[in-house]
């Protein structure tokens, strides 16, 4: 079976994330960064298939060149190569730009996919509509938030979990699958698996390789901008109450003051 994961590589969540100040998109390039930890369960859930029905496995990133770390982590768990869309164009894409940048990338490769995963959503974005998009630019049914998945030779079959009940989707193969954070325990990278991804094969794609014109994608394309940002003020210190025998009360007038009683 033939696997595409899509990871991104984010901000660290633990880092000082900021924006450009030359444009407000989100600062890639002087912050740590890493695979988004959403995007590691499709991994985890591709290397599972993989071993139960044999296969290759394609992780495939848009983003700067720093973004080959993320790559490069989804190698080290077990994937088999990877493919990185880089072009300096890219930056400040959309959801709609970054969707069709995935399309031409897997449209491009070499064996078409008979799955496709993708975490539930990105840990920066959360937005949680690129995997929609995409299976629409590539005509494939979208089965998402799967909380369980079971892969036949011909169809895929999930388990979504909701507030009050659980839905058991199918669709036949090829399919589009977003995986939730329930659905396994990611594996570490063994010291094995990060020797042996240092000769798997990347392929460095840019616009010029995938067929989209510049004016495609990018801050230029893009259908919403951050017209201004500023840092969160530090927190201030909050009111201590001194008990003198009238604790309750002075807890309670403050309480009612700011309407929480």
């Amino acid at each position: 079976m033939n696997i595409v994961v899509c990871v991104k590589y984010v901000p660290d969540a633990q880092a000082d994330r900021t924006f450009n100040d030359s444009d407000n998109t989100t600062d890639r390039t002087n912050v740590a960064g890493l695979l988004s930890e959403l995007d590691e369960y499709a991994v985890e859930e591709a290397l599972k298939i993989k071993e139960a029905n044999d296969g290759v496995v394609t992780v495939l990133t848009v983003g700067p060149a720093a973004a080959a770390d993320a790559t490069k982590k989804a190698l080290q768990m077990g994937a088999d190569k990877a493919v990185h869309v880089q072009d300096d164009a890219i930056h400040g894409s959309d959801a709609g730009a970054t969707s069709l940048l995935l399309a031409r990338a897997i449209e491009k490769l070499e064996t078409p996919p008979d799955l496709i995963l993708t975490g539930m959503a990105s840990t920066d974005g959360t937005m949680g509509v690129v995997p929609t998009m995409l299976a629409e630019r590539l005509g494939l049914p979208a089965v998402t938030y799967a909380s369980e998945l079971t892969v036949t030779a011909s169809s895929v079959s999930v388990r979504r979990d909701g507030d009050i009940a659980s839905q058991t989707i199918e669709a036949s193969l090829p399919a589009l699958v977003s995986v939730t954070d329930q659905i396994n325990e990611p594996r570490y990278p063994s010291f094995k698996g990060i020797m042996a991804a240092k000769k798997k094969p990347v392929d460095t794609w840019s616009l010029g390789d995938l067929g989209v014109d510049a004016g495609e994608v990018g801050l230029g394309s893009s259908w919403t901008t951050v017209e201004s940002f500023s840092a969160r003020p530090p927190r201030q210190q909050g009111t201590i109450v001194a008990d003198e025998g009238d604790g309750g009360k002075k807890l309670a007038a403050f309480l009612a003051e700011h309407k929480f009683v």
